[in-house]
């Protein structure tokens, strides 16, 4: 009898070593579906990188400039919604093309609204390909690093008792890229209300500043030329950046130096 129950899968001990039944075919199924929206990432960002590469491009957007100008002048409200929709489907998907959409944003409705379109859009994708990771692998990596009791975990927990300025200063530091900010929330347990929210606030800056290059393409295309996009690196817009970011940071040193005294 003991041999039997040694061998019976039903009584499979858990983390905790108490018996537990395997997974039934409808709760194994479930946890793969999960999965399914991260590999549909993946497999979208490969295939987007190799055949949508030179459709996602500057020089596409000077090809059809002229073309996407008249269905905006002729429908407005659709040329608005289709943009937006493509756009949070490029951040959605990690598909390359992001700088050109901000571009894109600003060269077909100016600065104002421009910029709300690229906000809103930029920030409702990077909400979507977050919780496609977070509900596929990311809440199980951080119960994962949570447990470990190691250097991961330290990092962790010190990143949540800091997350609003942790989260704050990954969209505010051109450094980081965007869909890094994106992955690495996904993976330490950030919440979601704290991730949308520094999402959408902290990339207004970056999109003023790429709104407004795209609402002066006219006249680099009328030249031949291409958009200087250097241009956040130079003083007058990187040290603002750079000020919003101490700016967010502070609370973090603050709290490190109550720590150290």
């Amino acid at each position: 009898m003991q041999l039997w129950l040694r061998h019976d899968p039903a009584m499979q001990k858990g983390p905790d070593m108490t018996p537990r039944s395997p997974e039934t075919p409808p709760e194994a199924t479930a946890r793969w579906l999960t999965k399914l929206p991260v590999f549909l990432v993946l497999a979208a960002a490969l295939l987007g990188a190799v055949l949508l590469r030179d459709h996602l491009s500057f020089a596409a957007l000077a090809q059809n400039r002229d073309a996407l100008l008249a269905f905006r002048d002729a429908h407005y409200v659709w040329a608005a919604l289709a943009f937006m929709l493509a756009y949070i489907v490029i951040v959605a998907l990690s598909l390359p093309g992001g700088t050109v959409a901000s571009l894109t944003g600003g060269f077909l409705f100016g600065l104002f609204p421009g910029v709300v379109f690229n906000v809103l859009a930029a920030g409702t994708g990077a909400i979507a390909v977050f919780l496609a990771v977070r509900l596929g692998f990311g809440a199980a990596v951080s119960d994962r690093i949570a447990t470990s009791g190691g250097a991961a975990a330290r990092l962790q927990a010190s990143l949540r008792e800091n997350e609003w300025s942790v989260l704050f200063l990954m969209r505010l530091v051109p450094a980081v890229p965007f869909v890094l900010a994106n992955l690495v929330p996904a993976f330490v347990g950030v919440s979601l209300r704290r991730f949308a929210v520094t999402t959408y606030l902290g990339i207004i800056p970056g999109a003023l500043v790429f709104t407004s290059v795209g609402s002066g393409l006219g006249t680099v295309f009328a030249a031949g030329g291409v958009p200087d996009l250097g241009i956040i690196l130079t003083p007058p817009v990187l040290l603002p950046l750079l000020g919003l970011a101490a700016l967010a940071a502070l609370p973090m040193v603050l709290r490190l130096a109550r720590k150290a005294s």
